[in-house]
């Protein structure tokens, strides 16, 4: 388990530096309320605000991705990642290091907004422009929150010591919350918009768009289908962002960052300056999970683009290219530029090496991101730094949440023009009519393996029977045939799953906390 002992020697190396920063203080060195003063010092703590969200994202995408339909939890062997393999496999409990740091990294995204809501006087543009962003990722983090665990405390502003251990608030509030932080960050202004959809720089923060098409998803999510709909048309109105015309399958790459159809997306940098281990930040060992197992495959000519040394935590599941295939057929090019067989990978050259299975493995692969040797800050060594931003929205998310708004509750003619526009850039032939099937099976495909199908099938009453055999049987791919080699006694999702649980350390610390039902 390579990623966990890097891990531990990180945190060993932290330890060790210890006594290196243990200097003698001379006069007043400062603290909270000597801080967010200035302009730099406002942008200093977003800063701050920014790094905490960026070291979220790999549980926010394995917990997201691990708990839908599209993929296997793979890796070298089986139980080279067991907390990832039960969560994908609906056999995990209350201590799964994944659904616990997903938790406390929310959590730890919230403190560094309120420290910038409750100490930064919005008295300048740049201060007050930190401030919207702030109440906008609050209000991200609380998104998730109440969408996978539920009624969680709501944490409104910087507790005092003896406020540490809150009880649970009700999903009615943390919406109402949530709603209002968004609400006061569009309507305050402060947020820029994009000059034309091309405009990266200004897209590289979070805009009034991006915090609209939030709060349409908001709406959406608690089925205000026509407010969400009237706040989504706006984000579309707005002709700031457009779906990207270049080659599908390059869209989710180094070389498009902030293109066109990104709405929000974590930063990263092509720096080799900036690779090694004291800049954190820049270790992207997200990507080296995520490639395919490359020690168990001959890459042939795909070597020459495809970058070598990752670990194959992350498979796609026969069902998914089955329903690509259903509508697009076997040639489908959105499926060709999404997912590939094995028969179509052999076609390219490459092989299971003899003697090795992929564990966790159907027989395909991710294809639209695929990591290419462009893609890693220094091509050829191992991707430990990736210069591809981490995707968390795109605008074809938004057209589909407002096609799905107005199918309930608008304009039907609206839902087909937004429905067809992604259609057309998959090159299918446009629907004639749409319905709220529609749209689930263009979301499934179009945004197939980015974060968002489990939260889909959760709030459509649909997650019961989607995933009721997950993790009933977990394949190997010998590179001839599938082998079901392991199963589970007891797997797939129960009613209790609906909510995610408090994990179990939080539970222990605050005697104020009720865990969410069914779960111990």
């Amino acid at each position: 388990m390579k990623h966990i002992l890097l891990s531990a020697l990180l945190l060993v190396f932290a330890a060790g530096c210890e006594k290196y920063l243990d200097i003698p203080k001379h006069g007043n060195m400062g603290g909270q309320d000597d801080f967010y003063q200035t302009d730099e010092q406002a942008l200093e703590a977003l800063a701050s605000l920014y790094t905490t969200w960026d070291g979220i994202y790999a549980n926010w995408f394995y917990v997201k991705n691990l708990l839908a339909d599209d993929a296997y939890t793979g890796g070298g062997n089986r139980g080279d990642n067991t907390d990832m393999e039960r969560l994908n496999e609906y056999t995990f409990g209350t201590e799964n290091t994944f659904v616990k740091d997903l938790y406390q990294g929310m959590y730890a995204l919230i403190y560094q907004a309120n420290l910038i809501i409750g100490k930064v006087a919005p008295d300048s543009p740049a201060k007050a422009r930190t401030v919207a962003e702030a109440k906008f990722f609050r209000a991200w983090a609380n998104f998730d929150l109440v969408t996978l665990y539920g009624p969680v405390p709501k944490v409104d502003r910087l507790l005092a010591p003896g406020e540490y251990r809150m009880g649970n608030s009700t999903t009615e509030e943390l919406w109402a919350f949530i709603e209002q932080d968004l609400t006061e960050a569009v309507d305050s202004k402060q947020l820029p918009s994009k000059s034309d959809a091309y405009d990266a720089t200004t897209g590289m923060r979070v805009t009034k768009e991006v915090a609209q098409a939030m709060l349409g998803k908001t709406y959406l999510f608690q089925k205000k289908y026509g407010e969400a709909a009237a706040m989504l048309d706006q984000v579309i109105e707005s002709k700031k962002y457009e779906l990207f015309k270049g080659e599908y399958d390059m869209l989710l790459h180094a070389a498009n960052n902030n293109s066109c159809e990104a709405m929000l997306e974590i930063q990263k940098r092509k720096d080799p300056e900036q690779m090694g281990w004291s800049h954190f930040e820049n270790n992207t060992m997200f990507y080296l999970m995520y490639g395919w197992r490359s020690d168990c495959i001959d890459m042939g000519p795909l070597a020459e683009v495809i970058e070598n040394g990752t670990w194959g935590f992350f498979n796609p599941r026969k069902s998914l290219y089955d329903a690509f295939v259903a509508m697009e057929g076997e040639n489908g090019y959105r499926l060709k530029s999404s997912v590939r067989s094995a028969a179509q990978m052999e076609a390219q050259g490459l092989k299971v090496l003899p003697g090795s299975s992929l564990t966790g493995h159907e027989g395909y692969f991710v294809w639209k991101t695929r990591l290419l040797k462009e893609d890693n800050v220094s091509p050829g060594t191992q991707p430990w730094f990736v210069w591809t931003n981490y995707r968390v929205m795109r605008y074809a998310e938004v057209l589909l949440l407002a096609a799905e708004a107005h199918v309930l509750g608008g304009d039907k003619g609206k839902a087909l023009d937004y429905i067809n526009r992604i259609r057309e850039r998959a090159r299918l032939t446009p629907l004639p009519s749409v319905t709220l099937d529609d749209v689930k099976k263009e979301k499934r495909l179009e945004l197939c393996l980015e974060s968002v199908r489990f939260q889909d099938l959760v709030r459509w009453g649909d997650a019961e029977s989607a995933l009721a055999e997950q993790g009933k049987q977990i394949p190997a791919f010998t590179g001839s045939k599938v082998e079901f080699r392991w199963s589970n006694p007891t797997y797939g999702f129960k009613a209790k799953h609906h909510l995610l649980p408090i994990p179990r350390k939080e539970m222990e610390l605050n005697p104020n906390m009720k865990q969410n039902d069914g779960w111990q």
